[in-house]
């Protein structure tokens, strides 16, 4: 809306275009972009009222970047001034207390957080500094915090995870693994039958059974997507015990309530019904108490040399070729899954199995497999 106004605001074609830039950039910040489609808009004679709805910003907010924008030049407008008064100085020991506290869990400082955020570590700062020696730090503020920290390049409210080695055998553990990947990929490709079926085993134990109280709606144009209630029934949970066969790539499964060492064994005398023909079944497995106990070590003396234990390392169960095929079950067949009682979903798991050994994937490990020669 045109009107009359004390300041006639004419751009440049250079300084319109970098606005027009600035404002529709995503990477800018957005002060900047903001402030760039005020100063656009006033240029074009919209009234501070119209750009102030037009933004959802207050009036006073467009009147101050004009201002500004009449003393200092459209550009230089969009950047805060700098303030009057002494500057607050942090220095080096400053610096070396805000990284002592980041580097600490704030739990270990009385706080009931786990992590810092920004705000906390700010806060914490600013109510301590003073009674630790640091009053330059009394008005802290968040972004010269953040500063200080990118410095040193600390992220004390993120976590990255990582695997601590505790078995000081892994190397040689996984090594023994990876030649025994290794052995059967060059077994397959040779054609060869093997003297033993190798079957990769672990547990996906508290699988959760869950009913609708309602039914579920299925898309429709203008809803592409099926709608579900939130609300929902506990049935319990099963265990799933599972061995993938890593020389056809077929898969051997157990439906369990528990998944103890009575399963194990359960599980062991399937295998040992399955691949009667062979004098010998290999088992690659972690060591889970369940497939150490005196109850299994009973079980196996009534079958002498009948299974090879091959373990893998302490922390290192991910070096289990099973756990691939546990993670695409979860991500295909179980995922959303709805089940009004055990033995359905024990029927409908049975049954994924059933479809998955009509089109067995012999599952191939990668890992530094090219490192190792057989």
């Amino acid at each position: 809306m045109a009107r009359p106004r004390g300041f006639k605001l004419e751009l440049s074609e250079e300084d319109r275009n970098e606005l027009k830039r600035i404002s529709n950039s995503t990477s800018e910040e957005f002060r900047r972009v903001q402030r760039s489609k005020i100063i656009l808009m006033y240029a074009d004679d919209v009234s501070n009222k119209d750009i102030s709805e037009i933004l959802g910003i207050n009036k006073m907010t467009v009147k101050n970047v004009i201002d500004k924008c009449r003393q200092v030049g459209p550009i230089a407008a969009l950047d805060d001034m700098a303030r009057s008064g002494k500057p607050s100085v942090i220095d080096d020991n400053d610096k070396s207390y805000i990284v002592y506290l980041a580097c600490h869990k704030p739990k270990e400082l009385g706080r009931p957080e786990e992590l810092w955020s920004i705000t906390a570590l700010q806060k914490h700062i600013r109510k301590n500094c003073e009674k630790d020696g640091y009053p330059n730090l009394v008005n802290l503020s968040r972004s010269r915090l953040w500063e200080i920290l990118e410095e040193r390049e600390l992220k004390p409210h993120r976590i990255t995870y990582y695997l601590e080695k505790k078995d000081p055998e892994f190397k040689e553990k996984m090594e023994r693994l990876l030649i025994l990947y290794k052995e059967i990929q060059v077994s397959i490709d040779r054609g060869e039958c093997p003297d033993m079926p190798t079957v990769s085993y672990d547990e996906k134990p508290g699988i959760q059974i869950l009913e609708n109280t309602a039914p579920d709606l299925p898309p429709v144009e203008g809803h592409g997507t099926v709608a579900r209630d939130y609300e929902y029934r506990r049935h319990g949970t099963l265990s799933l015990l599972a061995g993938l066969n890593l020389n056809d790539g077929t898969v051997i499964p157990l439906v369990s309530k528990t998944h103890k060492s009575s399963d194990f064994i359960q599980f062991l005398k399937k295998l040992d019904s399955i691949y009667r023909d062979y004098d010998q079944i290999r088992i690659v497995l972690d060591n889970h108490s369940a497939h150490t106990s005196k109850e299994v070590m009973r079980y196996l003396e009534t079958v002498p040399n009948r299974f090879v234990f091959v373990f893998t390392p302490k922390h290192g169960s991910w070096l289990n070729l099973v756990e691939s095929f546990f993670g695409k079950m979860s991500k295909t067949m179980l995922r959303g899954i709805r089940a009004s009682s055990y033995e359905e979903m024990e029927e409908r798991i049975l049954r994924y199995f059933d479809e998955v050994n009509k089109e067995p994937v012999v599952y191939r490990w990668t890992y530094k497999l090219d490192e190792v020669e057989v």
